[in-house]
């Protein structure tokens, strides 16, 4: 006997026998619905059995019998109704459970997201990939086939998915494209630190989307619910189906805010701010320009996270303007770092840990925040140190820069395109799905092991502009990528640790050392970060213009 939760109230199973019952009993269900008809198999007993098993232990029992294949629109309503009239918890059975998982999801699809039904029906080991375009269509059997279809479909407007469009635009001008999202507003979110520092202005990292598609590429301007790679369809909210040749992934990653406890309640007031957000980041500002003594915290979450130097980058920009304002002696800094390192490419610690001790910063190491009180001003941190059990400690703030755990979005983890940890599942050099070779993916939902940044969406994107040209002309790839990521560190006002490396941590400095060294603070990087990577983002990687980005090429062997 083999019970599978889909939600405290129902679980599924494959067969069940009379003689079961009173363990079904015990385990607290308190009544059954059988899904699979009489007479499936030799071996099977009757509903008639297991009803009159199930009444003598005071289990209600209710027969909705389903041919294998065959749920109809009628079948899902009536297993809702006797959801919502028979006891709970409930346990559905058919000869599987595959029927019975299948009718719930159906009986789901306008009380529940399809990422939120997808996830517990494959947590629950259910394929429902099946009847996805049924769950999205409210349950119901769609009955418009008309398909939009193009060559090649961008899933995401972000700056991977524009980059790529605009790249592939420039290689085969005639290329039909569509590009997916839901936004209105597309943001240069590498400028965030620098609003959060005092830099910039907000208005200066964001354009309208519309502006930024390129010329000759459609824009559907919709959300994605879910994928049909074996029928190379991709399903939108409202069931419209879009049909592709080749599709591209990129719709970037998921802020997880709910995943610490209290923490949506209190962000942007009681001292709880973020870079992370675009209406959030002027905050941090004020916070530190108001500061004049105290406690900061500066929260760093397990990897993955997008620009993973953007929480330590608001640290030393925090404790430069107090160190300038001559008040860095009242105020406490605490870095509390889910992970064990300072930066994972330890070229670069050196001369970060100057900055450290030059704002007496304190590094806590395996902090990880679970909860925060903004209003008694308390947050929470479990403490998870090699070979040590986890214990949960106490702080006290009166300024705290979050930064969010992280994840792939709903849509992604739940798709057949997903590896085991939720992230698109492509070849890190080609870039290619491992399992669907009309798909690629870039940006920061793919499972390639570099860091997660726009630099790196500028050096993908023309990999994969590349290899489906190439693709489209019936070659192999032609093109890899070898991890490239850049976080350019603001140590300081006016100066920038500019870390650029590949995979396994590998330096690759884009520049001679007698123009910037990396691994030192320079002026010349900083002029970079303020002055040129802003015009070179909305100029040249938005507009295919691949300015110290060509393709690395593969080399035959």
């Amino acid at each position: 006997m083999e019970l599978k939760p889909l939600t405290a109230n129902l679980s599924v199973s494959p067969q069940i026998l009379p003689s079961e019952l009173k363990a079904i009993k015990d385990a607290g269900y308190r009544a059954i619905i059988c899904n699979r008809p009489d007479g499936e198999g030799a071996d099977q007993p009757t509903f008639d059995e297991i009803s009159k098993a199930a009444k003598k232990l005071g289990l209600e029992a209710t027969y909705i019998p389903i041919v294998a294949g065959k749920v109809s629109d009628e079948d899902a309503s009536d297993f809702d109704s006797a959801l919502n009239t028979l006891p709970g918890p409930v346990l559905a059975y058919c000869r599987t459970g595959t029927r019975s998982a299948t009718l719930w999801s159906l009986s789901q699809a306008e009380q529940r997201s399809v990422a939120d039904i997808l996830a517990a029906t494959k947590g629950a080991g259910y394929d429902m990939g099946g009847v996805v375009r049924r769950i999205v269509n409210g349950g119901k059997t769609p009955t418009d086939t008309g398909d939009a279809s193009y060559s090649v479909v961008i899933v995401g407007a972000g700056a991977g998915g524009i980059a790529a469009a605009a790249s592939l635009k420039s290689r085969k001008p005639d290329l039909e494209i569509a590009i997916i999202d839901p936004a209105d507003i597309h943001y240069y979110q590498p400028g965030w630190t620098m609003v959060g520092g005092g830099i910039f202005d907000p208005e200066d990292t964001s354009r309208t989307l519309g502006s930024l598609i390129p010329k000759g590429v459609h824009w559907i301007k919709s959300a994605v619910a879910a994928f049909e790679p074996e029928n190379n369809a991709v399903i939108l909210d409202g069931c419209r189906v879009v049909k592709y040749d080749r599709l591209i992934v990129c719709p970037g990653i998921k802020l997880d805010w709910n995943k610490i406890e209290g923490l949506v309640e209190t962000l942007g007031q009681n001292g709880v701010t973020s870079n992370y957000r675009y209406d959030l980041a002027p905050y941090t500002w004020k916070m530190v320009e108001g500061m004049k003594e105290g406690r900061a915290i500066f929260t760093q979450p397990p990897m993955p996270i997008k620009c993973a130097g953007a929480p330590q980058k608001a640290m030393y920009l925090s404790g430069d303007a107090w160190h300038r304002r001559g008040v860095l002696n009242n105020i406490d800094i605490q870095f509390n770092n889910a992970g064990g390192v300072l930066f994972g490419v330890k070229d670069y610690v050196p001369a970060l840990m100057e900055y450290v001790e030059k704002y007496d910063a304190s590094l806590n190491f395996f902090h990880n925040l679970v909860a925060v009180d903004g209003a008694a001003k308390k947050a929470w941190f479990d403490v998870s140190k090699p070979d040590t059990p986890v214990e949960r400690v106490e702080m006290e703030f009166d300024m705290m820069h979050v930064c969010p755990p992280q994840t792939a979005p709903d849509f992604i983890r739940v798709s057949p395109l997903a590896d085991a940890g939720g992230w698109v599942d492509v070849d890190q050099s080609t870039l290619r799905h491992k399992t669907y070779d009309n798909v690629w993916s870039l940006g920061d939902v793919m499972n390639a092991p570099n860091a997660k940044t726009a630099a790196a969406a500028r050096i993908q994107a023309p990999v994969v502009a590349d290899n489906i040209i190439s693709d489209i002309n019936g070659g192999n790839p032609v093109a890899q990528y070898n991890g490239y990521g850049s976080c350019p560190l603001t140590v300081e006002r006016g100066k920038i640790v500019l870390a650029e490396f590949g995979y396994g941590g590998v330096m690759l400095p884009s520049f001679p050392k007698f123009i910037v060294d990396g691994t030192k603070p320079s002026r010349a990087a900083w002029f970079l970060k303020e002055k040129m990577l802003p015009p070179i983002y909305w100029k040249g990687m938005l507009k295919g213009r691949e300015w110290m980005a060509k393709p690395e090429k593969i080399v035959a062997k």
